[in-house]
């Protein structure tokens, strides 16, 4: 199953392509994306992301991690929750939301089992 490319990024809008959808914030893993509601987490742009934000993710047998902070990245990414990451033997990257999708698209289209998460505003 492969993972699903980005197929529009602006500010406070994703469109995850074969998806009717469109998102604010979205989770994405091969096979399949949906809505990233913070509230589910009680995430915030500080402390930031959070290791239960990204669990659903990492189920999904993702080899790589692509996070997103926003457009001007406000949304922190604490050291605590990238550890937890390459705890589960996942490479993990981090980068302003326009980088991310591009870096994101581009794994993705080169076939590698890679998951997401993306701020799509601050």
């Amino acid at each position: 199953m492969s993972s699903p490319e980005i197929a529009a990024l602006s500010w406070g809008h994703m469109k995850v392509k074969g998806c009717s959808a469109s998102y604010k914030d979205c989770k994405v893993w091969p096979g399949g994306s949906r809505a990233w509601d913070w509230r589910e987490t009680g995430t915030d742009h500080y402390p930031g992301v959070q290791p239960t934000d990204l669990e659903e993710i990492l189920k999904k047998g993702v080899n790589t991690l692509v996070i997103g902070r926003g457009m001007s990245e406000a949304l922190q990414v604490p050291s605590s929750t990238l550890e937890y990451v390459k705890q589960q033997g996942v490479d993990v990257k981090v980068f302003q939301t326009e980088k991310a999708v591009r870096e994101y698209n581009t794994l993705a289209g080169q076939g590698v089992k890679v998951g997401g998460v993306f701020h799509s505003t601050c």
